[in-house]
């Protein structure tokens, strides 16, 4: 590493920690692009990704978005989070339907797998083809150590919408130290495993920065001020992430009012509202770093499944429950908890966003290299519809699409949304779909 010209895009940061061999990927540095910032120096682009973000029933109608002028909207009540990203980076898909083609809907299954699969399901369990989110894979994560990767903040490993067969499912990671170890750690212990390896938490206390201290400190030799700053902006996020998640494995503070409460039967973590927001964000901020060091180019961010069961703290009432149970406001005429939860899905959605905005790259940030395909698995939760769907697209994908579009779908098939996607990504396929979900008609007023 004497010098720039040593560098590449595949150059990596060694070390040891505990006797163990541990590596760090670089972000995207001034020293690998061209002139102008929006190239890797070989003239290759930069490289596109593509991700998936989940949740669960879909919105409380008339509180999501508001159409104004033809192709335009605001985001409103349940989804202000969101507005800041509007008009630079999203896409709103509405009037999109998933047609039964004469089957009985399979209640918060039918909705998901039709637009992600292109086909409808027979009843529950019936995969009728692969997810889309497997197929771009195949087209762009072959390079990557990672060809995808998938989390869920339920808790629930089997909470994963990514799979290539019926009985070929990628699980799902539920632990964000698990997922840290198995991305900044890979030789430091197997993946779900922490026991099998030294402790984890000399690895978050002694950091991995510090095992490649002697490569960091020869790079920062070579490079320039602006590749300084963003690697000093990098290794600050990457420490931050370590110290969250050793505040999650240490123990209480020493308080002379503190006592250890009775063991609790074994159950799965994250269903509470605070234990979901606090997964999700720890998540986004691995998935943000993973992405910005290409170890992969396609990624599964399940918020809540469908049917969600996330519930208030110290409440029983889950939110698909209270969909269906709780009354109508008689002033407001909306179920007014179960609107707040659809609040605290879009937050924490764009909670993630601002984290891959916080990533330079380039002449812009993450946001700009990125496709993110946000789906849900109904309409309106209380009548299980699969008429006008929602989904919405996110980033820019390297500026292959136009943005702050409201496309009104007029109750065309969803998987004109998923064709459209698998095009951008370079997907060779010219439709895509069984029946009345077969489509060869991209949305193509969100095209450049």
């Amino acid at each position: 590493m004497s010098n720039t010209k040593q560098l590449s895009r595949r150059s990596v940061l060694r070390g040891a920690l505990g006797g163990v061999a541990v590596s760090l990927g670089l972000p995207f540095l001034d020293s690998f692009l061209n002139g102008n910032g929006t190239a890797l120096a070989s003239g290759a682009p930069l490289p596109l990704r593509f991700g998936t973000w989940f949740w669960g029933l879909g919105h409380t109608p008339g509180r999501g978005v508001r159409a104004g002028e033809p192709g335009r909207y605001q985001f409103i009540d349940e989804c202000l989070a969101l507005e800041p990203y509007r008009q630079d980076y999203i896409n709103y898909f509405s009037a999109f339907n998933v047609p039964l083609d004469g089957n009985a809907s399979a209640v918060h299954y039918t909705g998901w797998v039709g637009q992600r699969t292109g086909s409808v399901p027979v009843g529950f369990g019936g995969l009728p083809a692969p997810t889309l989110d497997t197929i771009v894979a195949d087209a762009i994560g072959g390079r990557t150590r990672f060809k995808s990767l998938e989390v869920t903040c339920t808790g629930n490993p089997a909470h994963s919408y990514s799979y290539r067969s019926a009985g070929n499912h990628n699980a799902a990671e539920v632990s964000p130290l698990n997922f840290y170890v198995r991305l900044f750690g890979p030789e430091f212990a197997a993946r779900g495993n922490v026991e099998s390896g030294p402790d984890p938490r000399m690895l978050l206390r002694q950091s991995v920065l510090s095992a490649v201290q002697d490569d960091r400190n020869r790079l920062n030799r070579v490079v320039g001020s602006a590749d300084r700053n963003r690697l000093d902006q990098y290794f600050t996020s990457v420490r931050e992430l370590e110290q969250q998640l050793e505040v999650s494995l240490s123990a209480p503070p020493d308080l002379a009012a503190c006592r250890m409460p009775e063991q609790p039967d074994e159950a799965a973590p994250g269903q509470d509202e605070n234990t979901v927001a606090e997964t999700h964000d720890a998540f986004a901020k691995i998935l943000a770093l993973a992405l910005a060091c290409d170890q992969t180019r396609v990624f599964n961010m399940m918020y809540a499944q469908a049917a969600s069961e996330v519930r208030e703290k110290g409440t029983t009432f889950t939110h698909h429950i209270l969909s269906h149970e709780e009354p109508p406001d008689d002033h407001l005429g909306y179920q007014v908890k179960t609107a707040w939860f659809n609040e605290l899905s879009f937050m924490a959605f764009g909670r993630m966003l601002d984290e891959f905005a916080s990533v330079p790259e380039g002449d812009g940030t993450l946001l700009d290299n990125v496709l993110i395909l946000a789906t849900t698995d109904t309409s309106d939760a209380k009548t299980h519809s699969c008429i006008g769907v929602p989904a919405m697209t996110v980033g820019r994908a390297g500026g292959r699409i136009k943005t702050g579009m409201y496309i009104d779908g007029k109750a065309s098939p969803i998987s004109r949304v998923g064709l459209t996607a698998m095009q951008v990504m370079d997907v060779p396929i010219a439709e895509w779909g069984t029946r009345s979900l077969r489509t060869s008609s991209p949305v193509a007023d969100i095209l450049v």
